[in-house]
């Protein structure tokens, strides 16, 4: 027998026994944590799913309850009563690091509708939540309201899978990323709030907000508070030089885990805002060695979260959850088809966003850490007779409802996040465009009018601010640097344009996108004539700015209206490739074809083997032929898939 310790949990356990047991149950879950990510990249879906699968493996609903003569690996008593300690920092870990990458620069992509997601949205998910969950299940007011807070977080734990597997358009990307970080803490305190005041006989509005204004003023404080100290030490002070990339990893880390403790310790769940507020203002404070916080960082993340989730899911009976009747699944019903839509078409009307978007936004608002954590640490409050709020039914109904929202949401949700995008259709051809000025700007603004995902690289302070007024995603920083291609997502890119007014700059550009990138069209602008050829020599397709120039005087000289046409083309028409892949197209004539094209759109060129013909009312297409149609927009759209189902 060993001799009895006192643990760091508060128990007693036997030195070189079960310490040795949780050691070895720590490292399975970390284990099953690292391939569940694995799982996750090489399937392209959101690592939170095999995460929960893994969990309720190793739980009591798991293998244990199925095979009777193995013992289910995580129980209740696995971590004694350090299981809320655990918790609580690793959600303060993943809170920060989500914070840490919400740009400012991407929360201008939408801005109205950013702020209403995280209020009218925000409040239309908790009202709606608590009445259904009060008059669905049958539960208290109070009950029905932690459940309504709880669930109007969606959080980085799901999102941020899901955005790395689902490239979509920056503007929808910054809409989710920053309602699931604001959504995070709203949701936190709101419960916390709501959780307390349960123990106050006489409750009434302004007990409501004036702790609500406590927590999140002391998290707003504090955060700002550490923010600025790690920011002074990795501006000001010699984190020794031989290994100063290292230390500002680690200060980084431990000025989020410190804002969470000491916010939390005047008042409980501040923490959740505390380390928000700092992650969003270091990841906005141009620090040090940024690039190497950010990568240890999203390592660190990646562990924690692991543990937690699997923790978590580990203990989720599914009792509790069978126990709530076709009235719980009601109540995911309306949480996720009837309110998440409502607040969405809410909170997005007037802005930027195309129908598609705002239904995949919709349809993609799984419910992540926060909720599942709290949910579970009230619940063992409640299941408590010596606490005042003492409620064990009230207990069941919470953990239950809030788990069976999060389990579908996130299978369904997270898990068919790539097929929502591509069945919506707003998965984007990604393009990149170095130079910001007039050229840059007129070609961004074509190609974002014809639904690209359009990033303007520019390095110019003024130009910049002129780009994105302008409404244009812009990403500050030399585009002749591969760090800063990369950043802007060359790695994602279907298209690099160099465009700027330096042809040294241009040409640089187009062989870093060809060398270094996958990428599928490098276009330069020369703006001298004279090295058009010299860029051809090296492999560049080149735009010449002065011949491009002469072609429109000429074309206003001898062809005015061809001219004018072309001129006022962008406005309602379009003109776009496409590659003949239908089979009700291939073996026929034009003459045959032409009756069944959308009105208002015709074949003008067609592409056969590097040829390009202006075909004739006999010409028979064949497959894989390149057609170039041409016409009003809706019409070309339309024309578009019909040639080619498939997209």
């Amino acid at each position: 027998m060993g001799v009895p310790v006192t643990d760091v949990f508060g128990g007693v356990v036997l030195a070189g026994e079960s310490g040795g047991h949780l050691a070895l149950i720590v490292a399975l879950i970390v284990a099953l944590g690292v391939g569940s990510q694995i799982l996750g990249d090489r399937f392209r879906t959101p690592s939170v799913l095999f995460l929960i699968i893994a969990g309720i493996l190793v739980g009591p609903e798991g293998i244990g309850n199925w095979v009777t003569f193995i013992d289910p690996i995580v129980t209740e008593d696995t971590f004694g009563g350090a299981l809320s300690t655990i918790v609580g920092l690793s959600v303060a870990v993943i809170v920060f690091e989500g914070a840490f990458h919400l740009k400012i620069s991407k929360l201008r992509e939408a801005p109205s509708a950013n702020v209403k997601l995280v209020t009218l949205g925000a409040a239309i998910s908790f009202v709606g939540t608590t009445v259904a969950v009060r008059y669905l299940l049958g539960t208290q007011w109070a009950i029905a309201g932690l459940v309504g807070a709880l669930l109007i977080a969606t959080g980085p734990t799901v999102i941020t899978p899901i955005l790395e597997v689902v490239a979509v358009r920056d503007r929808v990307e910054a809409a989710l990323e920053t309602e699931g970080i604001v959504n995070d803490v709203t949701a936190a305190i709101l419960a916390v709030v709501i959780f307390e005041v349960l123990s106050v006989e006489q409750s009434s509005l302004e007990i409501y907000v004036q702790r609500f204004a406590e927590r999140l003023g002391t998290g707003l404080l504090i955060g700002l508070m550490v923010a600025g100290i790690v920011w002074y030490v990795l501006r000001h002070l010699d984190l020794s030089p031989d290994n100063a990339p290292q230390n500002a990893r680690l200060l980084t880390l431990a000025g989020a885990v410190v804002a969470f403790a000491v916010a939390n310790e005047i008042f409980s769940e501040a923490g959740v805002a505390a380390v928000a507020t700092a992650g969003i203002v270091l990841g906005n404070a141009d620090l040090p060695y940024e690039e190497q916080i950010e990568d240890f960082k999203g390592d660190v993340t990646l562990i924690v979260l692991s543990f937690v989730f699997i923790a978590l899911a580990a203990l989720l009976e599914f009792e509790k959850l069978f126990g709530l009747g076709w009235q719980g699944i009601a109540v995911v019903l309306v949480v996720a088809l009837v309110l998440r839509p409502l607040l969405v078409f809410a909170s997005t009307t007037g802005g930027q966003f195309t129908t598609s978007e705002r239904w995949f936004i919709s349809f993609v608002g799984p419910r992540g850490i926060i909720p599942a954590s709290v949910a579970t640490l009230f619940a063992l409050e409640l299941q408590n007779p010596n606490t005042v709020p003492f409620n064990e039914a009230g207990a069941d109904i919470l953990v239950g409802a809030v788990f069976l929202v999060i389990l579908v949401t996130v299978v369904f949700e997270a898990g068919l996040a790539r097929q929502i995008a591509e069945l919506l259709d707003v998965i984007p051809m990604r393009v990149l465009i170095i130079g910001g000025g007039q050229v840059g700007r007129s070609l961004a603004d074509r190609l974002d009018d014809r639904g690209e995902n359009v990033v303007i690289i520019e390095q110019n302070p003024e130009i910049v601010e002129v780009a994105r007024e302008a409404g244009f995603t812009v990403h500050k920083g030399d585009g002749t640097d591969t760090d800063v291609l990369r950043a802007a997502g060359a790695d994602n890119a279907k298209i690099v344009v160099a465009a700027t007014g330096d042809d040294d700059a241009n040409l640089l550009v187009a062989q870093l996108a060809n060398s270094k990138f996958s990428v599928d069209t490098v276009l330069a602008r020369a703006n001298n004539s004279d090295n058009v050829e010299a860029f051809e020599d090296l492999g560049v397709r080149t735009i010449s700015s002065a011949m491009a120039t002469a072609w429109a005087i000429d074309n206003e000289i001898e062809r005015p209206a061809l001219s004018d046409w072309i001129t006022h083309f962008g406005e309602e028409g379009d003109i776009q490739e496409i590659t003949v892949t239908s089979d009700e197209l291939i073996g026929r004539t034009l003459s045959e074809i032409g009756p069944e094209l959308p009105p208002g759109c015709l074949i003008a060129l067609v592409s056969r083997d590097g040829e390009v013909e202006v075909p004739g009312a006999d010409f028979t297409l064949q497959e894989g032929d390149n057609l170039t149609l041409l016409g009003e927009r809706d019409s070309v759209r339309e024309a578009m898939s019909f040639c080619h189902p498939e997209d």
